[in-house]
């Protein structure tokens, strides 16, 4: 279907994204299609989805750090960069959705506002320096439950302020209970039919 990407997840926690026509849905990259490695066994993710989600990160996004963890083939950072971020951060460790991420920022033109850590997402948290981020999105393996290591880590990580947002896609059943012994609260909350935009921040 038209517009319509799929997330695609191997042992080891890696992700990538798949067909069906991604693209840029605003900003200076607007409708530009966006590369996606081609593999089996999907997850979809519609651009209604991106579309609701970055409706309410829009706020956040001007002159923004933005440091989009599991990238996949960097859509949300993307995304990000296109409406006005001044610099993102693409975490990402599987080959060919590095390859994505590559050709994709060189496509949109974006890539020298882009820089792209070849790591795990766990590994590559200590080697950010930035003074502050703004916001930070994670879209990790659902049911794996990176979701808390990666919290775990931002909850001591010096560029994690007060007005950090922190953004988690996961499953519509996964369990946050733990944010408050690590710092965290939910500030808000929004729902689809299988998965969830989970926002919090520091306490």
């Amino acid at each position: 279907m038209d517009g319509t990407a799929a997330k695609v997840y191997y042992a080891g926690g890696h992700q990538i994204e798949r067909h069906v026509n991604m693209r840029v849905i605003a900003g200076t990259a607007r409708s530009l299609r966006l590369k996606t490695p081609e593999n089996m066994d999907t997850r979809p993710t519609t651009d209604r989805i991106k579309e609701t989600l970055f409706n309410m990160l829009q706020p956040y996004l001007a002159d923004a750090v933005f440091i989009d963890l599991y990238s996949g083939s960097g859509g949300i950072g993307i995304e990000a960069l296109s409406r006005g971020a001044r610099h993102a951060y693409f975490v990402e460790n599987n080959r060919n959705a590095l390859a994505c991420i590559t050709e994709n920022l060189q496509f949109t033109r974006l890539i020298d506002r882009a820089t792209i850590l070849k790591q795990d997402a766990l590994s590559a948290l200590s080697g950010i320096r930035e003074k502050e981020a703004d916001v930070i999105f994670m879209d990790p393996p659902y049911h794996c439950g990176y979701e808390e290591q990666v919290l775990q880590i931002l909850s001591g990580a010096p560029y994690v302020t007060e007005h950090t947002l922190i953004v988690i896609e996961a499953a519509l059943t996964t369990d946050f209970s733990y944010l408050d012994q690590l710092g965290f609260c939910i500030t808000r909350e929004k729902c689809y039919k299988t998965n969830k935009h989970v926002f919090c921040r520091r306490k």
